[in-house]
């Protein structure tokens, strides 16, 4: 039987050409709307203003990795240092899932409500693989954001934790500058970031959260002896009675540490930023400590400790960048780092070759 050749129903159209992946108008999208930088007079008087634009295009100008920007960026921070306002510099870490972000929009509308202007300076951790940081603490803090008296503003760490935190603490001498007399410094997580965000800070503020497994777990973490005061979030509804219990039980893990150099005795406090449970009571503890600090010369102290920490910190950011951007450096390190892969030389024994032949450039 021969078989009939039938006509499909169905009919195939030419497919349209796919667009770019990338916009080609994107350039003079840039080109467009680029921010024409200022003048150093102009920067410095827009911030001591309280110009918010002009403080934000500075703080860029921190975070650049350009020298001529880093350059510039040095010269504002250096006129800026004598108009900054003796503020209260908070630390605010905790584990993930603890609510730093509504906690910090619920106690920072306190503290702005109280007649004090607020700056949020966050340290938001880039991707290991793309490199990239979403900067989303500003989606959560909605009400906080449209606060005259709040300026809110994060900052990737872009895989480099000191050189971000040096950065930060830039930042935070320019909004100083800028009248902000409370300073948040948020970051994410528990590890090395929290060590590095305590040695910038007055009050460091540690955000926990009740029924997440043993509460006396945070003690191997370290991150409690660092603390001046702990807050168990999220304490309403049916978390009420674990929180309770749970700053018990911190309070007497507290008593496990030796005494803190400043004298502070530090307690925990249960919190909920939807109820305003305990805001009050933690506000209240950070004004106590301050006061306590001022009157024994302390504040004035840590702040000198911190400085002359800093200065060892810039030295060896400064001197990394000097070793990276080194032409025979340059010239010689893909060679060693594709040795290294090899496995023909130890990376101990490339790196010391490496620093061997930037010595005897100096």
């Amino acid at each position: 039987m021969q078989k009939k050749d039938f006509e499909s129903a169905l009919k195939v159209n030419q497919g349209i050409e796919q667009p770019p992946a990338i916009n080609p108008y994107l350039k003079n999208f840039y080109k467009k709307n680029r921010v024409k930088l200022l003048s150093e007079d102009e920067y410095v008087e827009g911030i001591t203003s309280g110009n918010t634009s002009i403080l934000s295009q500075a703080i860029t100008l921190v975070e650049s990795s350009k020298s001529d920007h880093r350059a510039m960026a040095q010269k504002i921070i250096t006129r800026s240092i004598p108009h900054a306002v003796k503020s209260m510099r908070i630390g605010i870490t905790g584990v993930p899932g603890a609510g730093k972000s509504t906690f910090i929009e619920a106690f920072g509308s306190l503290i702005t409500n109280k007649g004090h202007k607020l700056a949020v300076l966050a340290i938001d951790p880039s991707s290991e693989k793309s490199k990239g940081s979403i900067l989303g603490d500003k989606t959560r803090m909605e009400t906080l954001c449209n606060d005259p008296n709040a300026f809110i503003r994060p900052s990737p760490s872009s895989g480099s934790l000191g050189g971000v935190a040096q950065k930060t603490r830039e930042s935070i001498i320019l909004c100083e500058a800028a009248g902000y007399d409370v300073i948040f410094i948020e970051t994410v997580g528990v590890g090395q970031s929290e060590t590095t965000v305590h040695s910038m800070c007055d009050f460091f503020l540690l955000l926990m959260l009740a029924g997440a497994g043993d509460e006396l777990q945070g003690i191997k973490r370290g991150i409690m002896e660092m603390s001046d005061l702990i807050a168990i979030t999220k304490a309403d509804g049916n978390n009420k009675d674990k929180a309770t219990l749970a700053k018990a039980l911190y309070k007497n893990a507290l008593h496990l540490f030796p005494p803190t150099e400043s004298g502070w005795v530090p307690t925990a406090l249960s919190t909920s930023s939807v109820t305003k449970l305990g805001l009050e009571e933690v506000l209240e503890k950070i004004t106590e400590y301050f006061d306590m600090a001022h009157k024994s010369g302390y504040y004035l102290h840590k702040r000198r400790e911190q400085s002359r920490f800093w200065m060892y910190e810039t030295i060896q950011e400064e001197l990394k960048e000097h070793f990276f951007e080194n032409e025979i450096v340059k010239n010689s390190i893909l060679d060693y780092e594709s040795k290294v892969l090899h496995g023909e030389i130890s990376s101990f024994a490339a790196a010391t070759k490496l620093m061997d032949l930037y010595k005897s450039q100096i």
